[in-house]
């Protein structure tokens, strides 16, 4: 959430920030909302000195037996106590009104961030590897699990419907073997902090990252008004919400391996076949908590952290810079990772990696103390995929195939395999 303070200092920027969104001007409107917000509260305020007044003059007016004086100022007293709740209420609906409006607008880029309208604006910030290189013809991971017996749609959409995959052993070995993989390395050798949070949380939670309002056909409800995670992200960074922490101890840093639910609103026709779009996958989460000053370089670190995934996987990738109109609600820059899928003969993103300054932590109320600072701050928030396991799972299928159509397992995943150094037919 942006600051309103802010916006009635920077109109004309907040306006320019929006534009290169592919947003339209709203600054004005959002003013004349914190206006009308204030005139209610000082005319409650200006009701309630009166009130106070008034009390204290009836109290004179008895002592010189003014009566008729006091009856007068008890009537005013009493009018004032009837209108009260009135305004009252217009003053809580000005504030929620506001408070909506600044909740439903995105984020500001960082000056840096290239300005386009789409995925075809995002600008490449480095290539790592080199695609494969073989005599037999690349194919798409789905044709490949089918045929080794071990990845299974149909039986998927009679349990579940579409956008469902049922895996059975070596690939869901595979699959565990993945998220363990990564989840270790960010443990062991990148020092986030492992977590086991839950999967379902209260609208609260979804507010304080930025999925609700704006994002709620995107997830999945349950009875009793919880949400089902999208992403861990949302508990990961709602650990710190209405907190007050000390800046010597930032960064925090967590990760978490869940399972993430998404509706997939919008997305019809897209990705129909096979696991790159799904309601329910694996992911391995990335978040930290910083303090302002050491958010852009922990954002490098987190990238780079995301990076080391696939490199140690073998895997070839390229990291692009996104353009502000293919930009994320809450991120004020964001890095994604796009590994290479022979079979589609294209990059896909498998991680996203972003900053997104104190726009969450505004909507958690989370805070930290700097030392011989007498006002808080509010934290800076980051958080990437380390990576999306299924994805992964997709580019391991197609960048190890071989001409038999048995699968290498990459030399990192060995440990985790009982084993198994190779996934043949069943």
């Amino acid at each position: 959430m942006l600051d309103i303070k802010w916006i009635r200092e920077n109109e004309q920027a907040l306006d320019e920030a929006l534009a290169k969104r592919g947003a339209g001007p709203i600054a004005a409107e959002l003013v004349a909302m914190d206006e009308r917000r204030r005139s209610i509260i000082q005319k409650l305020q200006d009701m309630q000195s009166r009130r106070n007044a008034a009390s204290k003059e009836i109290g004179a007016a008895m002592a010189q037996k003014n009566l008729e004086l006091a009856e007068k100022l008890k009537a005013e007293v009493a009018e004032i106590k009837e209108t009260m709740p009135a305004a009252e209420q217009e003053e809580r609906e000005a504030i929620a009104a506001l408070d909506d409006a600044l909740s439903r607008l995105p984020n500001i880029p960082l000056d840096d961030v290239p300005v386009g309208k789409d995925e075809h604006d995002n600008v490449v910030k480095r290539i790592v590897g080199e695609k494969p290189r073989w005599n037999h013809p690349a194919k798409e991971h789905f044709d490949i699990g089918e045929a080794l017996g071990y990845m299974d749609f149909d039986r998927a959409s009679k349990l579940s419907g579409a956008r469902f995959t049922v895996l059975t052993s070596q690939l869901a070995r595979l699959e565990r073997a993945l998220g363990q993989f990564m989840l270790d390395m960010h443990t062991m050798e990148h020092g986030y902090t492992e977590v086991s949070s839950p999967l379902m949380v209260k609208a609260e939670a979804m507010y304080g990252t930025g999925q609700l309002p704006k994002f709620e056909e995107d997830l999945f409800k349950t009875t009793d008004g919880r949400y089902l995670i999208p992403t861990a992200e949302v508990t990961l960074t709602n650990l710190v919400s209405a907190e007050t922490l000390e800046q010597e101890k930032l960064p925090l840093r967590f990760t978490a391996l869940t399972p993430s639910f998404r509706s997939e609103a919008g997305s019809a026709g897209r990705d129909t076949r096979g696991m790159l779009r799904q309601h329910q996958f694996w992911k391995c989460e990335l978040v930290s908590i910083t303090d302002a000053e050491s958010a852009i370089a922990e954002h490098e670190r987190m990238t780079e952290c995301a990076e080391n995934v696939l490199k140690r996987l073998g895997l070839h990738f390229r990291t692009m810079t996104l353009c502000t109109g293919d930009m994320g609600f809450g991120a004020r820059k964001t890095y994604d990772i796009e590994v290479w899928l022979p079979g589609q003969d294209t990059y896909r993103e498998i991680s996203s990696c972003s900053v997104c300054g104190d726009f969450q932590g505004r909507r958690m109320n989370a805070r930290y103390r700097v030392k011989d600072e007498k006002a808080l701050r509010f934290v800076h928030t980051l958080n990437g995929s380390g990576t999306a396991v299924g994805r992964c799972l997709i580019a391991v299928l197609e960048n190890y195939l071989n001409e038999d159509g048995s699968v290498t397992i990459p030399d990192a995943l060995l440990p985790y395999m009982g084993g198994l150094t190779k996934i043949e037919k069943a």
